[in-house]
């Protein structure tokens, strides 16, 4: 089982992930895997939700935090260090069974942590695949978002959060499977600009 303590230890591996292929971008009107997106949208989405990390963490609703929430500069590197940085102080001082209140449910900080840890994670691979990083993520960091998106299978494909899963073989590579719950398939290179 996987514990609060394992859990942070995860989120600062998610964001070292993250911030390694986000230093590779060169081309920032690149497409992703995520289609509606290029490199510029997702490296902002990934951003803002570390905005909100925490005003949410410290019990505000999202109409409480909203406002407070700033617009990013065009330097998405130094936003998303500003950002990352004022995410992870948050989780390492926040009880784990304290309520979060997000926008469509109330949750403990513990699932809420593991929901952004294994979003970053997912949009670390989107990131390398656009940007022709190394793909390859941490296996223990893989191996625990598993436990998180596995069980949710059918909600994931419903929430519209995530495109329909691909079928990928039993035996696939755990990494592969689990890029595949949420519509991605690592066999298919991104498409073209």
């Amino acid at each position: 089982m996987t514990t609060t303590q394992d859990w942070l230890k995860l989120q600062r591996q998610a964001h070292r992930e993250f911030a390694t292929r986000l230093d590779a971008v060169v081309d920032w009107d690149a497409p992703t895997p995520d289609t509606e997106w290029t490199v510029r949208d997702l490296v902002r989405h990934v951003v803002e939700e570390q905005q909100w990390v925490p005003h949410l963490l410290n019990g505000q609703t999202t109409e409480q935090a909203g406002p407070k929430i700033a617009s990013l500069g065009d330097d998405l590197r130094a936003e998303w260090r500003l950002y990352s940085l004022a995410a992870s102080a948050a989780w390492a001082e926040a009880a784990p069974d304290a309520q979060v209140h997000l926008s469509y449910d109330t949750v403990t900080v513990e699932e809420y942590l593991r929901e952004q840890t294994s979003d970053v994670t997912i949009h670390s691979w989107d990131l390398a695949r656009a940007t022709g990083a190394p793909e390859q993520l941490d296996t223990e960091l893989v191996e625990a978002v598993w436990t998180v998106f596995e069980p949710q299978e059918e909600t994931l494909s419903a929430s519209g959060l995530y495109a329909s899963p691909v079928r990928m073989p039993d035996d696939a590579p755990l990494q592969s499977r689990l890029l595949a719950l949420t519509g991605r398939d690592d066999r298919i290179p991104c498409p073209p600009a």
